[in-house]
C-alpha cells in the first residue's frame, strides 16, 4: 500500500516505513504529526484518487529528529565597482517515518 500525501508546500509518495526529509515542522522529535491531505492511495487492486484530498484518508507520521542541511554559500559580484557580498544558507530540515496509512 503506498499513498501521496502533501505538507510543507510538496508532495510525498510514501509506503509503510519510508522515511521522509521534508521541511521543518512544528512537532517535537519522538512524537506524531498526521496529514489528512491524501491525494492517492492505492491498496493492492483499489485505488483512490481525491478531488482534490480523499476524504476520510490520513497518514501517521512518526518524528524522528530535526536537523539542518549542508551550507550553501551565496555569493553576489558586481564587475567594476568593487561590490562583492557573501553569506550562507541552511534549511531546518525534519525527518519523517511513515506509520500508518489510513483510508
Amino acid at each position: 500500500m503506498f499513498a501521496v500525501a502533501e505538507f510543507s508546500g510538496k508532495q510525498y509518495m510514501v509506503e509503510e516505513g519510508t522515511v521522509v526529509r521534508t521541511f521543518s515542522i512544528d512537532e517535537e522529535a519522538g512524537g506524531t504529526f498526521t496529514c489528512d491531505k491524501v491525494l492517492l492511495v492505492k491498496d493492492d487492486d483499489d485505488i483512490k484518487i481525491g478531488r482534490p484530498y480523499v476524504e476520510g484518508a490520513k497518514i501517521t507520521f512518526e518524528v524522528l529528529k530535526h536537523a539542518k542541511s549542508k551550507k550553501i554559500t551565496v555569493f553576489k559580484f558586481k564587475a567594476k565597482n568593487n561590490y562583492k557580498r557573501t553569506h550562507g544558507h541552511r534549511d531546518h530540515l525534519t525527518y519523517l517515518k511513515c506509520t500508518e496509512i489510513e483510508e
